[in-house]
């Protein structure tokens, strides 16, 4: 007889899974002043282990069946700051050209929007799918890397390198995926329209 996993949603704030998550959350201000400060080791490794916490609090939350309402906020919440002050801080520092950062941010006002409409509707904002999480991984990869670019010798060119590869693809995963979840908050209005 095969025994079929089950995922257990529950309502419980405190959780290992959601203190790490609250934790991510702490690091953002902190992580924002180091790269401001140009610190750049120090908010490397801050960036570092909010990567090792983000994987940490998704695994942790479904071995021990703790998938919470609350990580289900927090997580995504924590991956679009880290980006939102990792896109301020290399912008103003000038490593970022403005028009990557604004193409970004069209994209996350783009799925405001979409979350506005679903709640109007009565839907929840949709679930992460496959694109977006490889979107955000690879700017998650992207970022640290154009951050190490800013220097002189063979180390930060190569960083450049693999940055900017990494901010290509992310940035064009990013708009995908975004794409993709207009399709679907469609596809759900349409549906709700014909059901009236």
């Amino acid at each position: 007889m095969e025994v079929q996993e089950t995922r257990v949603q529950t309502d419980r704030v405190l959780t290992i899974p959601n203190i790490l998550s609250m934790a991510r959350l702490v690091g953002v201000p902190l992580f924002l002043w180091l790269i401001l400060q140009k610190h750049d080791g120090w908010a490397l490794l801050v960036l570092a282990l909010s990567g090792v916490s983000d994987y940490l609090d998704g695994k942790l939350a479904r071995r021990w069946n703790q998938i919470s309402s609350l990580g289900r906020l927090l997580d995504p919440a924590a991956d679009r700051l880290y980006i939102l002050s990792t896109l301020v801080g290399l912008t103003w520092r000038e490593i970022l050209p403005l028009w990557l950062t604004l193409a970004l941010l069209a994209r996350e006002a783009m799925l405001l929007g979409m979350v506005w409409i679903l709640r109007r509707h009565g839907y929840p904002p949709p679930q992460v799918n496959f694109l977006g999480k490889a979107a955000t991984f690879n700017l998650m990869y992207a970022f640290p890397l154009l951050l190490l670019s800013d220097g002189h010798g063979w180390l930060p060119s190569l960083a450049a390198i693999f940055g900017w590869a990494f901010a290509g693809w992310g940035t064009t995963l990013y708009w995908w995926a975004g794409i993709l979840y207009v399709v679907q908050v469609r596809r759900l209005v349409k549906a709700d329209a014909t059901a009236d």
